[in-house]
């Protein structure tokens, strides 16, 4: 049976360290939640970071935002300096422009959303902030001493939040990347080879035992509901018995994704100051 990678140890270790951030501040961090949508996931999100910044000592606002006036809050909480870190939720309804995520100053784009965040982080030129999902999963990968050099890796959903960004952090560590879809020809057979698999694909139980071989290590980023059950991408009945290691939805990725956004507003506060 295959070791659970859980995030619980994860989180509390960025905790510790976003704690650490703030402890050298003489104000509270700053956080905008900007949401555009009554969609219960999103509503459950936004409450969950909240409720974890509550606990650090930041201060996480959320604003609803009309269709229409996305560009022009994104530009007035840019002019605020006591906001020090934005987050805007995702997916933007349809009749949104979504170029006005690019209105968002890279400096306060805690969840690396924005063309020029994304741009720096494909180039590695200039200050920027990473997708925080994708940042979860190298953290859960580094704290279970998992081998990134050399690896090969094979990421499954090629979205600008997890995706693309995941793999090419990915290969600033010396791995070899695959970048599938569901579409993919014979997907489960291109996963087999891989050495560390992440799905992030959003299909409930895509990856079963045709998937997986003896010794991987899964991280699944994929996260859905079904029946009032959270799922992810992976059907751990089918493939945890043959996998060396998976992170388990609920419990793995999710609650590291949420202490690094905190952990980026906290910086984003200190960069402000000591930058």
């Amino acid at each position: 049976m295959a070791e659970l990678l859980y995030g619980a140890p994860v989180a509390e270790m960025i905790r510790r360290e976003t704690e650490k951030i703030i402890s050298g501040l003489s104000f509270a961090p700053r956080m905008a939640i900007l949401r555009m949508s009554e969609d219960a996931s999103q509503l459950a999100y936004e409450q969950a970071v909240k409720k974890y910044c509550a606990g650090l000592g930041i201060e996480a606002e959320s604003r609803f935002v009309p269709i229409g006036a996305l560009r022009q809050t994104v530009e007035d909480i840019n002019r605020q300096s006591s906001v020090h870190g934005c987050m805007i939720l995702c997916p933007l309804p349809e009749g949104e422009d979504s170029a006005a995520l690019d209105a968002l100053a890279p400096e306060k784009d805690i969840d690396g959303a924005s063309a020029l965040s994304l741009g720096r982080l494909f180039t590695g030129r200039g200050e920027f902030f990473a997708p925080c999902t994708a940042e979860a999963c190298l953290e859960l990968i580094d704290y279970y001493k998992i081998e990134l050099a050399g690896a090969r890796v094979c990421v499954i959903g090629r979205s600008l939040a997890v995706g693309k960004p995941l793999a090419a952090m990915l290969e600033r560590r010396n791995a070899t990347v695959t970048i599938c879809s569901r579409s993919t020809r014979e997907l489960a057979a291109v996963c087999r080879q891989a050495d560390i698999l992440i799905p992030a694909a959003g299909a409930p139980g895509l990856v079963d035992t045709g998937f997986t071989c003896p010794g991987q290590v899964i991280i699944d980023v994929g996260i859905s509901s079904v029946g009032g059950k959270t799922l992810g991408d992976v059907d751990m009945e089918s493939a945890a018995p043959v996998a060396g290691a998976v992170s388990p939805v609920p419990g793995g990725v999710g609650s590291v994704t949420t202490a690094v956004l905190a952990k980026h507003t906290a910086l984003a506060a200190w960069k402000e100051v000591h930058l």
